[in-house]
């Protein structure tokens, strides 16, 4: 019975490829790619001459059967596109699959570009929401956003360079101006980390290009005596100095801690208008 390595490799510096890694790449009969080209290129910078075939997000089920046919005969890697496999990749039904028929599955360590970002934002991350690639489409991306608006854990995601400038003004929108780290283009020649506010990224990535990885400060837990009645004393009171909208709710959170969500809910609550009016707008709180 083969073993099935699930094998990290470089997400930009080929020189992070471990010397395990390389060996075992150089030893294995079929390297199970997610985008051959990228491992064949992997394969002919360390003189690998392993079989390649491709296992993808669209891969039905003769893909899987043909991995563990070739796990019948030998040892298979998988690699994904760049990092450790099974992150944002079809590598779990893989692994599932493998181990359902006995063989088995071992780890080989190594780049990761979630990590990488973590450790080098500058934010604490002793929990973290890894969230993937956000939705496309504005109205999905935002719910994701407020699912994880409320949990004080660190926020993690990949971005597209085409969609970055709309997650970061989501981000702004729905989490209020946190502290973020934009990580663009990790290990590789163009390699650049912005450390700031979420408004700030905004303002800094206006042609942005390249791979995005970001990290995002968590929700500040909320004090046991910031109750409804705080909240919402705290939003009359600043009211009367002339805020409204938006700017009324993100000085309600930086005054009382509270998870943005929450401080919109009870802005619209206390300004709903009287029975036969219009629904109240973000604009109206």
């Amino acid at each position: 019975m083969g073993r099935l390595y699930i094998l990290a490799t470089p997400i930009g510096n080929l020189e992070d490829l471990s010397p395990r890694a390389a060996r075992i790449l150089g030893e294995v009969s079929l390297v199970v790619a997610e985008d051959t080209r990228e491992a064949r290129k992997l394969l002919t910078h360390i003189g690998a001459r392993a079989r390649v075939a491709s296992f993808h997000a669209h891969s039905g089920p003769a893909a899987l059967a043909a991995v563990l046919s070739a796990l019948a005969e030998g040892d298979v890697a998988y690699v994904s596109d760049a990092g450790t496999p099974a992150v944002s990749d079809p590598g779990p039904a893989l692994v599932r699959g493998a181990a359902d028929a006995g063989h088995e599955v071992l780890a080989v360590p190594g780049p990761s570009a979630v990590t990488a970002a973590i450790s080098v934002s500058g934010l604490t991350a002793d929990s973290f929401v890894f969230l993937g690639f956000l939705p496309r489409k504005g109205p999905e991306r935002r719910q994701i956003l407020e699912n994880a608006a409320t949990s004080t854990s660190t926020i993690v995601l990949f971005e597209a360079p085409h969609r970055l400038q709309e997650s970061l003004q989501d981000l702004h929108a729905v989490l209020g101006d946190r502290r973020i780290a934009v990580c663009r283009e990790l290990t590789k020649m163009f390699e650049e980390t912005f450390r700031g506010t979420v408004s700030g990224a905004v303002a800094h990535f206006t042609a942005p290009r390249g791979e995005f990885v970001i990290v995002v400060e968590g929700a500040q837990p909320v004090a046991n005596g910031e109750s409804d009645a705080v909240i919402s004393a705290a939003l009359e009171r600043l009211r009367e100095q002339g805020l409204q909208g938006r700017s009324l709710v993100e000085a309600a959170c930086v005054e009382t801690g509270a998870p943005r969500s929450r401080v919109y809910r009870l802005a619209l609550a206390s300004r709903r208008p009287p029975a036969g009016h219009g629904p109240a707008s973000e604009r109206d709180a």
